[in-house]
């Protein structure tokens, strides 16, 4: 079974209010279910309340760590926004994530 890692992310507090945080993860689980893939609950990344201009983030670092160890075959987010408000950025980790997943 393929393994992925689930990003969700959500940086104003009127996201917070409205726990978008929460559906964007149940959307993920059940796509994720429905493609076959395997997510661990410890692979369940969320931040909350961290800004997407900057890419220092804790649950977006440890996505990063999973890919660079080979532990992942994909990373599942609602949108690219969610890795980065930055288009430059969401191209740099999908590229970083990209090239991860062809060393197996």
């Amino acid at each position: 079974m393929k393994v992925a890692a689930i990003y969700a992310r959500v940086s104003s507090d009127q996201q917070k209010e409205e726990k978008t945080i929460a559906s964007q993860t149940a959307a993920l689980v059940e796509f994720a279910r429905s493609e076959g893939y395997s997510v661990p609950d410890e692979w369940v990344f969320q931040d909350e309340g961290y800004s997407g201009a900057s890419l220092v983030r804790p649950g977006l670092e440890r996505v990063r760590d999973l890919a660079a160890g080979g532990e992942i075959q994909a990373v599942l987010a609602l949108a690219p926004d969610r890795l980065s408000r930055k288009y430059a950025y969401q191209v740099l980790l999908i590229e970083e994530l990209a090239r991860h997943g062809r060393k197996r």
